[in-house]
């Protein structure tokens, strides 16, 4: 069963592309018409890249691993934040950090100083400095903050990224690409979708569309984390019992593997 459909697309604007003269020929594919010098998407192609890209989000999420949700357009910014918050993952709403995903290290290091800043507040320290210290310290830490505090939990790089505005993101795309991370991404008609793994074609610029379309992928999230749940719940059990708890999928375990936890630079 499909997990959306043709009308609720329509209804949210997901078809409405861009200019005729802004387009990337790459994306002909998906284009049904062009109306009024506007290219107009084939929903019929969104319904089955929405289901595909919520599946394979899902067997993350059931493995354990994390999405890192990207999105630092202004029509985007805020729904994203909250998606990506109910289902704990972590993701950037503010300027993408240079080396987020190719300099990982550097970038842990960063929050551990935001850590750091914490506890000295926490154990006294930060009342001993003098204010000009004080302030330099806490125009720092908000800074980190900002940029850095919804990632601060992803403590290995993420399994896969999903992005709102491929072309706006490119730098993130290029970061992931490099180090094979998939790519989850929804296209316009004026973006490139060779180098994203799971394109979903749609309308980028409307909140209501990329509401619709997150909507579906946080669903299945969601499932994965549930299912996830549940299998750890029968093992316990089973251990309690005394009983061969059940193995999990040589698949899952490879990944686990593959996305061990990046080494930090001390």
């Amino acid at each position: 069963m499909p997990r959306t459909n043709f009308e609720t697309l329509l209804e949210a604007g997901c078809h409405f592309g861009h200019l005729k003269r802004k387009w990337n020929p790459a994306m002909a594919p998906y284009i049904f018409m062009e109306k009024n010098g506007i290219h107009i998407l084939d929903l019929h192609k969104t319904v089955v890249k929405v289901d595909e890209a919520a599946e394979a989000l899902k067997n993350i999420a059931k493995s354990g691993r994390k999405i890192l949700f990207v999105a630092t357009k202004k029509q985007a910014k805020t729904v994203v934040a909250e998606k990506a918050t109910s289902i704990n993952m972590p993701y950037v709403i503010e300027r993408w950090p240079g080396g987020m995903l190719t300099n990982f290290a550097t970038i842990r290091k960063a929050v551990k100083k935001m850590a750091n800043i914490d506890k000295l507040t926490a154990d006294g320290t930060f009342a001993n400095l003098s204010k000009r210290e004080a302030l330099q310290v806490s125009r720092q830490r908000a800074k980190l903050e900002k940029y850095l505090g919804s990632v601060a939990d992803l403590t290995r790089l993420p399994a896969a990224l999903f992005v709102v505005d491929v072309l706006k993101e490119q730098i993130a795309v290029r970061e992931a690409n490099r180090l094979g991370i998939p790519v989850f991404g929804i296209v316009d008609t004026n973006s490139n979708p060779d180098n994203i793994d799971f394109v979903i074609p749609a309308n980028d610029d409307a909140s209501k569309s990329v509401e619709v379309i997150l909507d579906v992928c946080i669903a299945a999230i969601n499932e994965g984390l549930e299912e996830r749940k549940a299998e750890r719940i029968d093992t316990d059990a089973a251990q309690e019992k005394g009983e061969k708890p059940v193995k999990q999928s040589a698949r899952v375990e490879d990944d686990d593997v593959a996305n061990e936890e990046a080494p930090e630079e001390e």
